[in-house]
């Protein structure tokens, strides 16, 4: 029998809106039993639209007691329905606030729109002293402890972390309005905290140090997000026509420590177009980080090729911004293994996949070259060149790709002169064109490059900039015998020595020798 299919819920993140509608939904709920049997107070990070804010309905729809909403999901029958709690609930996902004054009064209207849905008036006029007395008039009036549920806690500072002295304001207001959860632990049941970033508990959190963070805790690692059995099962409808490996390589693949999960937005503009793309990277990828990335002159081929302990996880804040930490809270990079070394723990990243490295690199490219426009059709022309081993074709495609880049752009952009400037463009444009290159590949006797194994030929990749005697790059993959790795795979192994010169702003010489399957 084929499963029927659903409302596919895009842009939905209303519990009690997807269940009336009778939309596809991932049951979530047996992570809420958890968390209540583990804890009081609990602190979550994901990247943007992974979730975060359905979940937070959910729980709200729980404790308000709505059952009808719950009925054949795992936690029906394993709730209390008679016992609710009132809810203050507190989102900042909407708007842009450009100063503390817009701050505090978002606040306000945040305290006023829960003071009349739970019929309550408050008299303090602070800030703090507004949200601890609706905390407590609320307990008195319900006769139930409160749960606190708070949505892009760090919102207006992300919104601002491009200028350090509004983003560190917004910072000393949230600080001043959180602290009141932990004075206030006699009249709360329950409080969850989701948002992008963990800022540290030196700043943000010294007042609220009380919270649980379940961020790299394996026992929530699918708490937001779907899994491939979710895919499999809520989703069978919609995967005819669609390559069931295909879906995987774009866009599974995000570890918190525990089970693999795929981005929801993603899936169900994938389910509802057909097409592969990347839509959460075009909707979600601030503009920040690829000028941080461009400032801090990033060595673009080991991107993805990071060792991180806790702690640097966690090291986010205005006056320290880490590129690992903002690439790995904003979802540009995920955890691969957990490693353990002399009672510490430490996380190789990587990319998640197809999706974040592809448009990653593009974005890149485009602000690294100067000329979005040449690169498309350089793009485009790349994989079939490569796919059909024409070296004098690859050669010229290489110099017209370098010679694209305007001359006003070189002089104008001091990135121009880092000394891994041409690789590193190199290595975005294989990536932006679709191609899953290996880069530093290690053998047995060192290093290469670059390395790219397409089913009919293997390439490998040596770069030098011009200083040394010509012939060096090529040389050196020959003297190294870097082709040995990829001997039994049993097809042509291409030899590409390039060298780039800062002077011609280009390919100074490409020298390429093939190497035929042993017999």
């Amino acid at each position: 029998m084929l499963a029927q299919r659903k409302n596919l819920p895009i842009g939905i993140e209303t519990f009690s809106e997807i269940i009336s509608k009778g939309c596809y939904y991932v049951d979530k709920t047996h992570f809420a039993r958890q968390l209540l049997q583990h804890g009081k107070y609990f602190f979550l990070s994901r990247p943007r639209r992974f979730g975060k804010s359905l979940f937070l309905t959910t729980l709200r729809e729980l404790f308000e007691g709505n059952q009808v909403l719950f009925r054949g999901l795992s936690i029906h029958d394993q709730w209390d329905w008679n016992q609710t709690n009132p809810v203050v609930s507190i989102s900042f996902g909407e708007g842009v606030l450009a100063s503390r004054a817009a701050l505090d009064e978002k606040i306000r209207e945040i305290l006023q729109d829960n003071q009349e849905r739970l019929g309550i008036q408050c008299s303090h006029s602070s800030i703090s002293g507004q949200f601890s007395q609706l905390l407590r008039l609320a307990h008195k009036k319900f006769g139930r402890a409160v749960a606190v549920l708070i949505d892009e806690y760090d919102k207006p500072i992300l919104d601002n972390i491009t200028d350090p002295g509004t983003a560190l304001a917004m910072r000393e207001g949230l600080k001043n309005f959180y602290s009141v959860i932990k004075s206030a632990d006699a009249d709360i049941h329950f409080a969850f905290m989701t948002g992008v970033s963990k800022f540290s508990k030196v700043s943000l959190f010294s007042g609220l140090n009380n919270l649980n963070d379940i961020t790299l805790d394996s026992r929530y690692s699918a708490l937001c997000g779907y899994t491939d059995d979710d895919v499999d099962s809520v989703f069978a409808a919609e995967l005819p026509g669609l390559e069931r490996e295909q879906i995987r390589r774009w866009y599974n693949g995000y570890h918190w420590l525990g089970q693999a999960v795929y981005n929801p937005f993603d899936l169900l503009l994938l389910f509802d177009k057909r097409k592969f793309n990347p839509y959460w990277f075009e909707s979600a990828t601030p503009a920040f980080l690829i000028k941080l990335l461009t400032e801090r002159e990033a060595w673009l081929p080991t991107l993805d090729k990071t060792v991180a302990d806790a702690d640097l996880l966690a090291a986010f804040d205005v006056e320290e911004i880490s590129t690992t930490a903002l690439m790995f809270q904003a979802g540009y990079l995920t955890i691969e293994r957990e490693l353990q070394v002399a009672g510490r723990y430490y996380y190789q990243l990587r990319f998640p996949n197809h999706e974040v490295r592809q448009s990653l690199y593009g974005g890149l490219l485009r602000v690294w070259t100067g000329n979005p426009d040449a690169g498309v059709q350089h793009k485009m022309d790349l994989p079939a060149i490569l796919a059909a081993g024409d070296m004098h074709a690859l050669q010229s495609l290489l110099q017209a790709f370098f010679s694209s880049i305007p001359y006003n752009w070189h002089v104008n952009n001091p990135i121009a002169n880092y000394e891994g400037y041409y690789a590193s463009v190199f290595y975005a444009w294989f990536s932006a064109s679709g191609l899953d290159v290996i880069a530093e590949d290690v053998t047995s006797k060192g290093r290469i490059d670059l390395a790219l194994q397409l089913p009919e030929r293997i390439y490998l990749f040596e770069f030098k900039l011009s200083g040394l005697a010509p012939g060096q790059a090529l040389q050196q993959l020959k003297d190294k015998a870097y082709a040995d790795k990829y001997r039994a795979a049993g097809v042509p192994i291409y030899l590409i020595g390039i060298e780039f010169s800062r002077e011609q702003r280009n390919v100074r010489l490409f020298e390429s020798e093939i190497l035929t399957p042993l017999t």
